[in-house]
């Protein structure tokens, strides 16, 4: 017959602080295994890649008052993918870490100082992903309405009667000469 080991009790309060942090754990690890729950919107896009192209996207276009979704809704845009290229944004983030361990030592999310990302960037500005990613990014990301709200812009007025009559010229924040 075998007799329980009374020497590892477990109280209760140490039982609830060891399943908090067991379950915190859990969901570190699955998050850095499966990417972040935002990379399931994007379709071809690898989920370990698309952090990096997320913080590509922001040293590209930096705009502070932005929040990370108007991003991941441009990426989820550009994430089509053609015939030729399939996996040129998987394949081009995978370049960029390169690039940055080069450089850094380090991933390019790991990389803390913008001046040192945008570094990494400039060694890969020739290649056709940067170019793929910058000139469809400005309209994935301009063409949101939501976008416009934010950076002050009106939207389009040509259904309005144009700008002449809108305000154009007021400029109240210009002293009068």
């Amino acid at each position: 017959m075998r007799t329980p080991d009374n020497s590892l009790r477990l109280s209760r309060r140490g039982f609830l602080q060891s399943s908090a942090a067991s379950t915190v754990a859990v969901g570190a690890i699955s998050t850095l295994v499966q990417g972040p729950a935002w990379a399931a919107e994007l379709k071809s896009v690898a989920p370990d890649a698309a952090p990096t192209l997320l913080r590509m996207v922001r040293d590209m276009y930096p705009h502070d008052r932005l929040a990370d979704s108007f991003y991941v809704k441009a990426l989820a845009t550009i994430d089509v993918g053609d015939d030729t290229q399939p996996r040129i944004l998987d394949e081009g983030a995978e370049a960029l870490n390169a690039a940055a361990r080069k450089l850094y030592g380090k991933p390019y999310v790991a990389i803390k100082e913008e001046a040192d990302r945008v570094a990494a960037l400039k060694s890969i500005e020739a290649t056709p992903f940067f170019q793929k990613v910058r000139s469809d990014m400005v309209t994935a990301l301009y063409n949101q309405p939501e976008v416009w709200t934010k950076l002050g812009y009106e939207g389009p007025s040509a259904h309005k009667g144009g700008y002449l009559h809108r305000g154009f010229n007021d400029i109240d924040w210009l002293d009068e000469i």
